[in-house]
């Protein structure tokens, strides 16, 4: 009994607590933002003069909303932007130098030797970004990364020669 009525004891002093901290109001903070000063078509390159800081105000995060102009610049809009519009960081992307359907130059670095390859893209990207490249001779997929206009390096050469390496040896 003495086990119920310290349960029923400690069960009215929580409920008793929940409303006094219900009723405080919810703090919110000034959170500074990056938008643009004009509209910012499809495509465009952004540079650092398209940008400027709003301040707003805001009781929950603000997830994935650039809040540095370093976050944007020299990127690619992924769709029109109206001035004053919070920029997610999910609608800008590297500029795209591989698009897709073009040819491209593949090349293959090894230790003392380059090779060199035209492939067709079937994804576009930018510097730094994965693509898929066909061969046009076997129709073999390979993937590569994005290294400028119209290059990509492909494949991990150096690994596939050691695992080679490594099951000729007795």
């Amino acid at each position: 009994m003495r086990a119920v009525s310290a349960v029923f004891a400690l069960s009215v002093a929580i409920f008793a607590a929940i409303p006094a901290s219900a009723a405080q109001p919810a703090q919110t903070a000034n959170v500074r933002i990056v938008v643009p000063v004009h509209d910012i078509q499809r495509g465009e390159t952004i540079v650092d003069s398209d940008l400027t800081y709003q301040m707003v105000t805001g009781d929950r995060p603000l997830g994935g909303v650039a809040v540095a102009t370093s976050e944007l610049d020299g990127k690619e809009a992924r769709r029109f932007i109206q001035a004053g519009e919070a920029v997610r960081t999910d609608d800008v992307r590297l500029p795209v130098l591989v698009t897709k359907g073009s040819t491209v130059t593949m090349t293959f670095d090894e230790p003392g030797i380059t090779l060199m390859a035209t492939g067709r893209a079937t994804s576009e990207g930018g510097l730094g970004e994965t693509v898929t490249i066909v061969n046009p001779v076997s129709y073999r997929q390979i993937t590569g990364v994005v290294t400028g206009p119209g290059t990509v390096r492909a494949g991990d050469v150096t690994s596939a020669s050691t695992k080679v390496a490594d099951t000729t040896q007795p």
